[in-house]
């Protein structure tokens, strides 16, 4: 059995840790917070054995040390951000598989948000952790990439089974709501979402993880080769431009 924690941190990230009953192994998935990562491992009786970091970022690699030194776990990377992640033992990129206990994964090249963001999707189970590449109704800024990597990026995810659940990495699900509104206002399939997603955010209660197949009706960005999205937002038979135009919109909305 394949146990996933999922625990707020920091001001609004989410911290994984990921646990194979019969290995005994449990892995960090980012380490944005080591001392909240450390209590919630302790507070099961889990031993932290690995770390896997989706892309550089303080916030997603800044408790791999502090971890690695009360553990002596084992740190995967992407290998495109490796002189930028401190104690990575492993590093991988699209294509490769790493393993918690028999449960595999496979890492996926999901660059755009930072050049060398990866994500890890578990066949088996139904799951990709994919950091900030995606979220609820968004994706991540595009601090490193360009359109067309980050497109290409988004593309990989949107070819996986729709019933994938996606565990990203912040619960911005509310904003991302409002934008999403904004840049597709008659889907109602988005309507129906956002009043879910008030009512979950009222009452104290996450948003995450997203199933593919809701995001892939809803979430403008995976949306940009949709026929009446490139029209809508001026750039009819280009994802690439439309997907440019719309995440340049979000950044200042």
């Amino acid at each position: 059995m394949l146990e996933v924690h999922q625990f707020p941190c920091l001001s609004d990230n989410y911290g994984y840790l990921l646990h194979d009953a019969d290995s005994q192994e449990t892995v960090c998935i980012d380490t944005p917070d080591a001392d909240e990562y450390l209590r919630q491992a302790a507070e099961r009786g889990w031993q932290i054995t690995q770390i896997w970091n989706t892309h550089w970022h303080p916030d997603h690699a800044g408790g791999n040390l502090a971890i690695k030194a009360v553990t002596g776990c084992r740190i995967t990377a992407p290998a495109a951000d490796a002189g930028r992640i401190e104690g990575a033992d492993c590093l991988v990129g699209q294509g490769d598989v790493v393993y918690l206990g028999d449960w595999r994964a496979t890492v996926l090249d999901v660059g755009g948000h930072t050049s060398g963001h990866i994500a890890y999707y578990l066949p088996d189970s139904g799951m990709a952790f994919v950091g900030d590449a995606v979220f609820a109704l968004g994706c991540g800024r595009m601090f490193e990439g360009d359109p067309d990597q980050f497109w290409t990026s988004l593309k990989r995810l949107k070819a996986l089974p729709a019933e994938t659940m996606l565990y990203c990495a912040h619960e911005y699900t509310a904003s991302n709501a409002r934008f999403a509104l904004h840049a597709d206002p008659d889907n109602r399939e988005l309507q129906l979402y956002a009043e879910e997603i008030t009512r979950r955010r009222n009452n104290g209660l996450p948003t995450v993880p997203a199933k593919l197949e809701r995001e892939l009706k809803t979430n403008p960005f995976l949306r940009a080769d949709d026929a009446d999205m490139q029209r809508r937002w001026g750039y009819p038979g280009d994802p690439v431009a439309t997907f440019a135009a719309l995440r340049l919109a979000k950044d200042t909305f």
